[in-house]
């Protein structure tokens, strides 16, 4: 699970009551049409209602849906501010718009290495100059920018780093593209981004920065606004830009875990092992990352498994605070650690925690694949046998299908050795190898995911066959 920023207590109390924005009409939704499944005798499948217009606070938004609208209409065309210069005479429109060359890109990272020891000053002095000069944007942002300004950071030295990988850089800015339509980010939105962030390199980087150093980074910015807002654009014609999903179920798991069942509003296609951004009521615009407890369902329906982090304002929230009629806000799915069907590999799974729900998700997918003759070897690691709160349904499942063996772990807690496995999960499962020639699929705290995936390369698992989605780095 991702680190979040520090929790507000306490969540106890109403929710908040939001205030009605006018605006335009929203584009009407279109219902849900499951795939059609054959019903036994006498079986009668759950009804599905897409369109929930009864659901409390289904229609909450901030205020930073109209004024991004507002603010591309109308502000978009201004220039700048006096604090951000045009261009240097020496920088033509035509000389910008050419592709990044090599000397950019050892330019770009030279800039980047002389900012790095101020990012935190450097990355607040480029938001202070978008609030100053677009004041309309700062609705779209979080309340407490500690964590946005790291991810800004983070997301440029991918980008640098990536710069000469033409096909790496594209995939990833393209999911960066299509994750941002959320937040309500336009293609106009690019152009004054850019300028801010050129005037604050200049400002930060010191000797470092001259003519040829903006001319690399107007370059590069243009590459990597081209792709996102391409991406964007593209998305927008196949997926909105986010789904509404009411809490249909609400179930606790010990004291900090719940399993939260959730309608979206219309279809949402995705894979088992894949990911999406949440959003709650209680804190706009504050997105987190949850993986998809099963795979899909005929009725649409959508599980997650929620951690409630000791600093987590959205883990907090959604297991302490969110009840059925709670209407959440879900970004587009994204993820790559999904099953290939037609390869008939053996497949090792190790979950840690809530990380068991997407392996749960794929047993349960190859299941109604069927396991073309391969294994699923599934090991489920925690620190105390309490938090092993879905190894009896992984039970059942493998009492079920012959296919799948199921192996508890437990770090903290001595067992009979006949209940479960004692150990850190990744040293567990190297003694119990070799693995080689099987799809190793990880997930759990980033710590974990890292060792295991460390120790499965050591073991002489092909990198390409160790497939994880480590949210905090893709964030």
């Amino acid at each position: 699970m991702p680190t979040e920023p520090p929790a507000i207590p306490p969540f106890a109390g109403p929710a908040p009551t939001p205030v009605p924005v006018p605006g335009p009409a929203a584009a009407p939704v279109q219902p849900f049409a499951p795939a059609p499944e054959p019903a036994g005798p006498g079986e009668q499948r759950p009804a599905f209602e897409p369109l929930f217009s009864w659901a409390p606070r289904l229609n909450w938004a901030g205020p930073g849906d109209q004024w991004s609208q507002a603010w591309a209409a109308g502000t978009l065309d201004a220039p700048p501010g006096a604090v951000l210069p045009p261009a240097p005479a020496a920088i033509t429109a035509e000389a910008a718009a050419q592709p990044p060359t090599a000397r950019d890109l050892d330019l770009i990272r030279a800039t980047l290495a002389a900012v790095e020891p101020v990012a935190d000053r450097a990355t607040a002095h480029f938001y202070a100059l978008i609030f100053l000069h677009h004041p309309e944007v700062r609705a779209l942002f979080p309340a407490a920018m500690d964590v946005q300004r790291d991810r800004l950071f983070r997301a440029l030295l991918m980008a640098a780093r990536s710069a000469d990988d033409p096909v790496g850089l594209t995939a990833y800015l393209t999911r960066l593209g299509q994750g941002h339509r959320k937040y309500g980010t336009l293609s106009g939105h690019y152009a004054p981004v850019g300028e801010c962030l050129v005037a604050a390199l200049a400002r930060y980087a010191g000797n470092r920065w001259d003519t040829e150093t903006e001319l690399a980074w107007r370059r590069v910015y243009g590459l990597i606004a081209g792709i996102m807002s391409g991406a964007a654009e593209d998305a927008a014609r196949t997926s909105p830009a986010w789904w509404q999903a009411e809490v249909v179920d609400h179930q606790l798991r010990g004291r900090d875990v719940a399993v939260i069942t959730v309608r979206p509003d219309q279809a949402y296609p995705y894979r088992a092992g894949q990911y999406t951004s949440l959003e709650t009521p209680w804190w706009p615009r504050v997105w987190r990352h949850f993986s998809f407890a099963t795979a899909p369902r005929h009725d649409g329906l959508l599980t997650f498994h929620v951690k409630a982090l000791e600093t987590g304002w959205v883990s907090n929230a959604l297991v302490r605070r969110a009840a059925p009629g709670d209407v959440l806000r879900l970004g587009p799915p994204a993820g790559a650690m999904v099953v290939d069907h037609a390869d008939p590999a053996h497949l090792l799974c190790l979950g840690g925690g809530t990380g068991i729900a997407p392996i749960g998700a794929l047993v349960e997918e190859v299941a109604t694949h069927g396991p073309a003759g391969r294994r699923v070897e599934v090991f489920y690691g925690a620190r105390h046998a309490g938090g092993l709160y879905e190894l009896e349904a992984l039970h059942a499942a493998a009492r079920r299908h012959p296919w799948l063996s199921v192996r508890p772990v437990l770090s903290e807690e001595r067992v009979r050795p006949q209940t479960a496995l004692c150990g850190l999960l990744p040293d567990v499962v190297a003694q119990l190898g070799p693995w080689d020639g099987h799809q190793a699929f990880l997930s759990g705290p980033a710590a974990m995911v890292r060792r295991s995936a460390g120790m499965l390369a050591r073991s002489g698992v092909r990198p390409e066959h160790i497939h994880h989605d480590l949210v905090a780095d893709l964030a």
